[in-house]
């Protein structure tokens, strides 16, 4: 492995200096990543238009490979890559998108662009590369996550990685999941810091307009001083200029940094500067960059006048709110719903209000905080104000929307059944009101719905009905084909499940949870070798992902491999030390080892967490019949028996009886077993304890 390298110190000149002490493998690209000058990816963006050329020249399968990750990350190569965009919701016009990206696909897509420059360093060849990435702690929250996701990614050998930034903490930028840069410059590089004397250029000229022209990210005093000293319409001057020339290069992703900083701060903020906040706001918003579109949201919130009631104000506040209560910032966006009933009198808006504010307390604030009767209350007001709305079409379609977020709530409160008749009425009325190709992804949207709603309540073949009728609407949505392979799992159809799942990989970046089910399904068809190489993608894609470790382990354990069992044991505890199912397999590990003290420790702490765990009491059944301890060894597996009952069990629990001298009880056992397997053991000890067992 390479070391990778965290350089801390005040100014970009003192970084620079102390970059250049490092003995440092050939440089394979050197980047800023300050986010203001091309918004969210603007460090991944940047290396990927840097090795793009001589990518696709090597590996052309790159292209079709990681379109997704490519174009998010670098959108002005949209046209050398084949099409991405497909899937229903980008055939709708905006008032009738109603499905958006997870707050973890910015992940996914560090992931991939990950993979794709693994797959092109390997094609590179010639040893080691330098990645030089400055000003990272002034970078957006999807190139925090890239960045961390590089210095941890051990399939990376040839990468070093050099990180550059100032001496404060690296801002969180709030939300879920957490972005870890910082923990993984402390766990992963080693600190390079200061005092030096700073390598310092040679400045001549406009001082304040070479400021501007660095898109305002310069740490030079010099540069900062004479921008100071200008009138504010000197300023606006050279913004303007600057914007101009920005907009003549065309890279699509300058529109998402550099030229709505100059728009807003140049002569025309409320039209120059709204305007391009609005198209960066809705790009960032579609694509599921969320902490950029809440930022763009609340800066053009910031630059309008509510008077007369803008219909612009209220876009970039639903961008705003929805986008930070999608990241987890729930009190965030909440204070902008509070704000806007304040602002507002126009019916539509509260309406919509009121549905967001619905949302807030079902499903988007923590456990704590969620409430179901208020959200309750907030629904039924959006569903009143949609009753009232002039254009029938409106009305149909807000009164289907807002009480299919009723059937939301209904779920959360464990009544499906409601659900499903809103649902189902909701279906009805569009087909009756509207035409067969109006909001064709609301509808869709519905179906799903209502599939997850027959899979929750044990009606498997109505949810894969379902599932599969939006599947074909929709071919290349990657969560339709993810569903259909978990019902297909549930009705133990494997080898059709293992191929819905297969066919998601294409059309998503990587996700840990589809390789987790893959892996699941190839142990359950018996491809053992197939299983580790997909655990083993889980992990690499998410080191957290507990049951990754844990059914890891048990398939390690299976095979024999101790060391390798006893590592992802290790692990997953360090994660979850209250993890009752590591903590059983870890008993079971210990006991194997002969650490007879210490894997009953562990199983009594498993059962600890969780008394209703079948496989601790089992395990530490077979631990006391070992050490001849027959009373507790039955007590256990009695235990065992009334949570799960299930033939290894018995099994188990009849050999103890036997030792014990307790025939009948063991016969009784194996008749079980014998009832549901053919087993020769089972068949010979229950002949054995008819003949041993005294009459009666």
């Amino acid at each position: 492995m390479n070391q990778h390298y965290w350089i801390k110190a005040p100014l970009r000149g003192e970084r620079e200096a102390l970059v250049a002490g490092l003995d440092l493998p050939p440089i394979l690209a050197e980047i800023d990543a300050h986010r203001r000058l091309r918004g969210p990816f603007t460090a991944a963006g940047t290396l990927i238009r840097a090795i793009v050329d001589d990518a696709f020249d090597r590996c052309p399968e790159l292209a079709a490979q990681f379109n997704i990750e490519i174009t998010t990350a670098a959108p002005e190569l949209a046209d050398a890559v084949p099409q991405v965009w497909d899937t229903l919701e980008w055939t709708v016009s905006d008032e009738e998108r109603t499905r958006f990206y997870s707050r973890l696909h910015t992940l996914y897509v560090a992931n991939g662009l990950a993979d794709l420059l693994g797959v092109y360093l390997r094609a590179l060849g010639g040893g080691p590369r330098t990645l030089l990435v400055e000003n990272a702690h002034h970078a957006d929250p999807t190139d925090q996550e890239f960045l961390a996701i590089l210095l941890r990614r051990t399939d990376l050998p040839e990468l070093t990685v050099v990180v550059g930034t100032g001496v404060e903490p690296i801002p969180a930028p709030g939300g879920e999941p957490p972005v870890l840069l910082a923990d993984n410059l402390v766990k992963y590089a080693e600190l390079v810091e200061g005092p030096i004397e700073p390598i310092i250029a040679d400045v001549e000229g406009d001082l304040a307009r070479l400021y501007v022209d660095t898109d305002s990210t310069s740490d030079d005093p010099r540069l900062l001083a004479a921008y100071a000293e200008l009138s504010p319409p000197a300023r606006a001057a050279l913004h303007d200029d600057r914007l101009a020339a920005l907009r003549d290069i065309g890279e699509r992703s300058l529109s998402l940094g550099a030229i709505p900083y100059h728009a807003e701060h140049g002569s025309n903020p409320d039209t120059d500067g709204v305007n391009a906040l609005e198209h960066a706001m809705n790009h960032c918003r579609k694509v599921g960059l969320y902490h950029a579109s809440a930022d763009l949201g609340s800066r053009g919130r910031n630059l309008l006048d509510m008077a007369g009631e803008s219909k612009l104000w209220w876009h970039f506040t639903e961008g705003a709110s929805i986008s930070l209560a999608t990241m987890g910032r729930a009190d965030e966006s909440l204070a902008i719903y509070d704000d806007a009933r304040a602002s507002s009198i126009d019916p539509i808006v509260h309406m919509q209000l009121a549905y967001g504010t619905a949302m807030l307390y079902a499903r988007h604030f923590t456990e704590t905080r969620r409430d179901f009767q208020q959200a309750r209350a907030w629904m039924n007001l959006s569903i009143a104000l949609a009753a009232g709305l002039d254009v029938p079409t409106h009305r149909s379609f807000y009164s289907v929307f807002n009480r299919n977020g009723l059937a939301l709530i209904e779920v959360r409160q464990g009544n499906p059944g409601e659900a499903l008749r809103l649902l189902e009425d909701g279906m009805a009325k569009l087909d009756s009101e509207l035409k067969p190709d109006e909001h064709l992804l609301h509808r869709s949207v519905l179906r799903y719905n209502r599939a997850q709603v027959f899979d929750m309540t044990g009606r498997p073949e109505d949810a894969l009905a379902d599932f599969t009728a939006a599947m074909e609407l929709d071919p290349h949505f990657p969560e339709h084909h993810f569903n259909i392979g978990n019902v297909l799992r549930k009705l133990g159809r494997h080898e059709e499940a293992l191929a819905s799942y297969l066919r998601v990989l294409p059309l998503s970046p990587p996700m840990p949870e589809v390789y987790y089910n893959i892996a699941d399904t190839r142990v359950e068809l018996g491809d053992i070798e197939g299983a580790l190489i997909a655990y083993e993608r889980v992990l690499q894609l998410d080191p957290a992902h507990v049951e990754g470790y844990l059914n890891r382990a048990g398939v390690r354990c299976d095979l024999g491999d101790h060391d390798g069992a006893w590592a992802d044991v290790t692990a997953g505890l360090e994660l979850a030390p209250a993890n009752a199912h590591l903590l059983s397999l870890k008993g079971k590990l210990l006991a194997e080892q002969g650490e007879l003290v210490a894997a009953e420790e562990a199983l009594a702490l498993a059962v600890g967490h969780n008394a209703k765990l079948a496989e601790a009491w089992a395990v530490r059944g077979q631990l006391r019949y070992e050490a001849g301890n027959f009373v507790g060894a039955i007590e256990d597996f009695d235990r065992a028996v009334e949570l799960a009952d299930g033939p290894e069990i018995r099994f188990n629990r009849a050999i103890v009886f036997e030792e014990a001298g307790r025939y009948a009880d063991a016969a009784t056992d194996y008749r079980t077993v014998l009832a549901t397997e053919d087993d020769v053991d089972a068949s010979e000890r229950l002949d054995f304890c008819l003949r041993t067992a005294p009459s009666r």
